[in-house]
């Protein structure tokens, strides 16, 4: 029987900073019973230069020391580290979470380069396919976990858009009670006949024991809603979903709303997907 969950934090040594290894120990602090971290070195060839003349490339005994072992052992937090050279580095880090029984992934995400929000495709491709919710640990944004905004979708009309919601409100209602943290529920809709009446509310209200005036409902695009009700009430964490959509090549559709959403945020971001496990 496992003792304690696991994190599976993505450390990228071309990295000066590791924001994903700085957000995990500041909230393992918070956490009872502590974390375990599976801190998984590794180097994203599609978003990094992996030629010979990167110097940020070659790292010696003293910098696992001083950037990761030394921070980790002063938190006192409990911890493995695994270094991979697969060039392979999403099916990697899903095929190592997955061994390691980690209950949510902490994939860095650097600063904007330009206006545009750019995600490269390894990336998504760890979105899509992790067996347990994908946290986007972005630079700058807020360590505390008080404000819990999760984005569902009370119009949803398939199967697999209701259980997604499911997983959304389940993974959202462990992360608040974990950290002790106000949960909200955001929906946007385009549509005005699709409102939810008063009785539609109080009944998800009951069923999530999400509070009514903590439920927003709101007319307009999904990313601009979601970014700002999470502004409205200074959330530190959205929680949102993704389908696992095929395109006829058989490769994985990005998905134009999630992009968009994530986008729009300068927080860190939770993304479940149709194959996250909520058991923990």
């Amino acid at each position: 029987m496992q003792d304690k969950p696991v994190v599976f934090v993505v450390v990228d040594p071309n990295d000066e900073r590791h924001v994903a290894l700085d957000r995990a120990l500041a909230t393992a602090r918070e956490r009872n019973p502590q974390p375990k971290l599976a801190v998984f070195v590794a180097v994203d060839g599609e978003a990094v230069d992996t030629r010979a003349v990167n110097d940020h490339l070659f790292r010696d005994e003293f910098w696992f020391r001083d950037q990761i072992r030394k921070p980790i052992e002063e938190a006192g937090v409990e911890f493995d580290i695994t270094v991979c050279w697969s060039s392979d580095w999403q099916a990697a880090i899903i095929q190592e979470s997955k061994r390691c029984n980690a209950e949510m992934i902490y994939l860095p995400v650097h600063a904007r380069s330009s206006s545009r929000f750019t995600f490269a495709e390894s990336k998504w491709q760890v979105l899509k396919q992790a067996k347990c919710p994908v946290v986007l640990i972005r630079p700058g944004a807020q360590d505390r976990r008080k404000v819990v905004l999760a984005t569902v979708n009370y119009q949803a009309q398939t199967t697999q858009q209701r259980q997604l919601n499911r997983q959304i409100t389940e993974r959202a209602s462990y992360i608040a009670e974990v950290y002790g943290a106000e949960l909200h529920l955001v929906n946007a809709f385009l549509d005005s006949m699709l409102y939810p009446d008063r009785g539609a509310l109080a009944k998800l209200a009951s069923k999530t024991g999400v509070p009514t005036d903590r439920i927003h409902v709101k007319q307009g695009y999904t990313n601009e809603v979601v970014a700002e009700i999470a502004k409205e009430i200074n959330a530190e964490l959205v929680v949102m979903g993704t389908l696992n959509q095929y395109g006829e090549t058989g490769s994985l559709l990005r998905g134009n709303t999630a992009e968009r959403v994530i986008g729009s945020l300068d927080i860190d971001v939770m993304v479940c997907n149709a194959f996250t496990n909520t058991s923990h």
